[in-house]
């Protein structure tokens, strides 16, 4: 089977630096056209945490289940949807929380700063994108699957010479 590498530091960076573009060209289109500034809704970041909270959840429910020695075996299809979920809130993460930091970034560089309540819901999608961001990437972290006892390992701390394995 092959071996699941980790998620891409520069692909969740790629989706951030998406979001921020967005976030900052939605506000330049509405302040062109005479607009307000586009203020997100309170629902997005509270629905944000919401997913983060499940994912982390679920993260932590399989590691004990595959830490346990139990009957009961772990479904591998359970582990990869919450794989596949994880990462996925990784991008999102990153997407809506770039897209939150744009918005902010756009208002706040006005000459005329705006009041609270038009920028603090900007503040929560981008700090609540950061927390499924964490959040999917500690969930992703969860699913690794522990070494077994059988596996080869060094010598001692200062290993062979050569660094190989002992068989």
């Amino acid at each position: 089977m092959p071996k699941l590498e980790r998620t891409s530091v520069l692909t969740v960076a790629a989706f951030g630096v998406a979001g921020l573009a967005a976030g900052v060209l939605v506000q330049v289109f509405n302040s062109t056209r005479g607009d307000a500034p586009f203020v997100p809704p309170v629902s997005l970041p509270a629905t944000l945490l919401v997913i983060a909270a499940v994912v982390l959840a679920l993260g932590i429910a399989l590691r004990r289940a595959v830490t346990r020695v139990s009957a009961r075996p772990v479904n591998p299809f359970h582990a990869v949807r919450l794989l596949a979920g994880a990462r996925a809130s990784q991008f999102a993460g990153s997407l809506l929380g770039g897209f939150g930091f744009g918005l902010l970034a756009q208002v706040m560089t006005r000459s005329v700063v705006p009041p609270s309540p038009t920028w603090l819901p900007m503040l929560f999608v981008a700090v609540s994108g950061v927390v499924l961001l964490v959040a999917g990437a500690v969930a992703e972290w969860l699913c690794r699957v522990p070494p077994d006892g059988s596996d080869t390992e060094l010598e001692d701390d200062h290993g062979p010479e050569t660094g190989e394995q002992l068989a």
